[in-house]
């Protein structure tokens, strides 16, 4: 039950020049569903990652970062759905590494050039004879155009695929950054959602491509949360292909490359926000917005505070104005000298606390009235400073409970 979220058709995904995907059935854990992924990149693309800070990190997420770190280029990324090859100690890091290195076979590279990538369940050992028998069935699928079909060879418990591509022009060149992600529950990123892929065409410096990674990821998928989880397997990629033969983006002090900066950002939060519209059995989308802060951080510590709270959660899917649970939230983010006599508290346009207390204008059933609908913003002011920060949550519903009470099912 995605809150409008709105699925891209396959012509509306635009190819990213340098970069192939094939997509095939490899029986990872179910029969008849596409589950495998290779995503091929002409030598030269330009990578950046960030991974989950869980440090029951899946085997996949340890192999990326030692395969990044070896600085030797990146040239496929390999994903399965099913297994998530965590909590598999040294038998996942074996696998893991195993399919990279039938990958690089393939593609006459080394094991070190593949980034591997795997989201399902937790604790059941890869199914590795099955992927490598997949990966020349992917790899004879490559186009430049299978944009759509990785978006659902990538879902696990998500309803609907997430993908959105864009394009500007920087410098009299047209620039495409096309994206998908997948994610539905166990979402409370510390870096990014549990699978998203970014790409764009657009030339930019190596050297910037963590720092840029770490950067869209700040601004998107570290600004959401559905359950309060934070998953073993979260992983961000970023690709600059430089195929479309703009000047390379050395700094981003530029109005071209921030134009492109922006843009990029653009894609990332829309990837971000649809995981929350479609959380696991979430009926509303909901926008959670403090200000007053005496700097950023304080502010998206006390937004995470409402976004996480169950009881908030579930007040916003029965429709309950049961609105002190939001105020307690606040009090209990960890700001350890919070004037609560300065608080203000807005749900859309009702003014529903004022000086920390019940505003006297406000009516119960104008609370409800906002409450009723699927996209809310909460607002709050703490009174401290002018920062501001804002993160993207959904209600918690009774589907929520079923759907991971079935997960392996």
């Amino acid at each position: 039950m995605a809150v409008h979220l709105t699925v891209a058709r396959p012509e509306d995904l635009h190819p990213i020049a340098g970069l192939q995907i094939g997509v095939t059935e490899a029986g990872v854990r179910k029969a008849h569903r596409k589950d495998l992924t290779v995503i091929t990149l002409d030598e030269g693309a330009a990578v950046g990652a960030v991974f989950t800070q869980n440090r029951f990190c899946a085997a996949p997420v340890q192999l990326c970062k030692q395969h990044l770190a070896a600085g030797q280029g990146i040239r496929a990324l390999v994903i399965n759905t099913g297994v998530a090859n965590a909590g598999t100690g040294q038998d996942g890091l074996n696998h893991a590494f195993a399919v990279c290195s039938a990958l690089a076979h393939e593609l006459g590279v080394k094991p070190q050039h593949i980034l591997p990538f795997s989201t399902g369940v937790i604790m059941e050992p890869l199914p590795v004879q099955r992927i490598v028998d997949g990966l020349p069935k992917a790899l004879a699928a490559r186009s430049e155009a299978n944009w759509s079909l990785a978006s659902q060879a990538i879902m696990t418990t998500d309803t609907l695929p997430k993908a959105i591509s864009r394009q500007c022009e920087l410098d009299g060149r047209t620039v495409t950054v096309t994206g998908i992600s997948k994610g539905a529950g166990m979402i409370r990123p510390n870096m990014a959602t549990m699978l998203g892929f970014l790409a764009t065409d657009a030339a930019i410096d190596p050297a910037l491509m963590n720092g840029l990674a770490h950067e869209l990821a700040e601004a998107s998928f570290n600004r959401i949360s559905i359950d309060g989880d934070t998953s073993t397997n979260d992983s961000f990629v970023v690709i600059a292909t430089g195929k479309a033969a703009n000047p390379t983006v050395t700094d981003w002090l530029s109005p071209s490359a921030s134009k492109l900066k922006q843009e990029l950002i653009n894609v990332a939060r829309w990837l971000a926000q649809a995981i929350v519209r479609d959380g696991e059995g979430a009926t509303k989308f909901i926008t959670v917005s403090v200000e007053g802060g005496r700097d950023a951080a304080e502010c998206r510590q006390v937004a995470y505070s409402i976004a996480h709270s169950p009881l908030v959660k579930t007040a916003f899917f029965a429709s309950d104005p049961n609105l002190g649970r939001i105020l307690a939230a606040v009090g209990y983010a960890g700001v350890a000298d919070l004037d609560q006599g300065l608080i203000e508290l807005f749900l859309d346009d009702v003014h529903v606390a004022t000086h920390g207390g019940r505003h006297p204008d406000y009516r119960e059933e104008d609370g409800q009235r906002v409450m009723k609908q699927d996209e809310i913003t909460v607002r709050v002011w703490l009174g401290r400073g002018q920062s501001h920060d804002q993160v993207w949550t959904c209600d918690l519903s009774h589907d929520y409970v079923t759907i991971n009470a079935d997960y392996r099912s």
